[in-house]
């Protein structure tokens, strides 16, 4: 019996050519991915992700401020810090959507559809986002406290909860600095009970929520404005 080495012409190589051994090498790369396949099952789910669709709110005919506003990043309740959406079952029972997602997490979603808000209605001289330094004597902060789909009794919601601070920054103590702390909520019904009907829903809650803070920061400056 002869081994391949063996199998030379003098001065010659072996008879075990490179193309065969290469085709031997491919072989296997193919058997292992099918293998690889095999394992992993059935391919990835699509991961949907869903963002706010609603038009700047109508603020009617005010006469613009000569003052800056700042949006500041709203922080989230923990419960729904997250970018899947949130679904509540009764007051003691949560879950999320695995696979249809918010573009990003609620606070920066509300941070700055409020902040575009806040510019297209033209009142302010100036409005900045929280990752923009600027000269903005007024400042908004606040947080979400609920943003999710409500799948209690009775036709599904969305609900929507932001807690609001009004502050002015030239001032030294916290008790003048505070111009106003308020609460705004808003439930709109679902048309369908869907992720998309949930974005659509809470597009609207949105809407109506961001057209009222507007509105009350606009009067809440003005008055400020009109004591100093």
């Amino acid at each position: 019996m002869k081994f391949p080495w063996q199998n030379r012409k003098k001065g010659g190589s072996p008879r075990l050519s490179r193309p065969r051994g290469q085709a031997v090498r491919l072989m296997l790369l193919a058997l292992a991915a099918t293998v690889g396949l095999s394992a992993c099952g059935k391919p990835p789910n699509l991961v949907n992700r869903f963002i706010l669709d609603y038009p700047p709110p109508m603020v009617g005919r005010l006469t613009p401020l000569n003052a800056g506003l700042k949006v500041e990043l709203f922080a989230v309740d923990e419960a729904i810090n997250r970018p899947e959406m949130v679904y509540r079952v009764n007051p003691y029972k949560t879950g999320v959507y695995q696979y249809n997602r918010w573009r990003t997490e609620p606070g920066y979603l509300v941070t700055d559809y409020l902040t575009r808000d806040f510019r297209d209605s033209r009142l302010f001289k100036a409005v900045f986002s929280y990752d923009r330094s600027g000269p903005a004597r007024f400042q908004l902060e606040g947080g979400v406290a609920e943003f999710q789909e409500n799948d209690m009794p009775g036709p599904w919601q969305a609900a929507l909860t932001l807690n609001v601070t009004l502050l002015d920054t030239d001032k030294e103590s916290v008790a003048d600095k505070v111009i106003f702390q308020r609460t705004y909520q808003a439930q709109e019904t679902m048309t369908a009970r869907t992720p998309q009907g949930l974005a659509e829903a809470m597009s609207a809650a949105m809407e109506k929520v961001s057209k009222k803070i507007v509105e009350d920061v606009y009067r809440g400056v003005k008055q400020r404005l009109g004591t100093d």
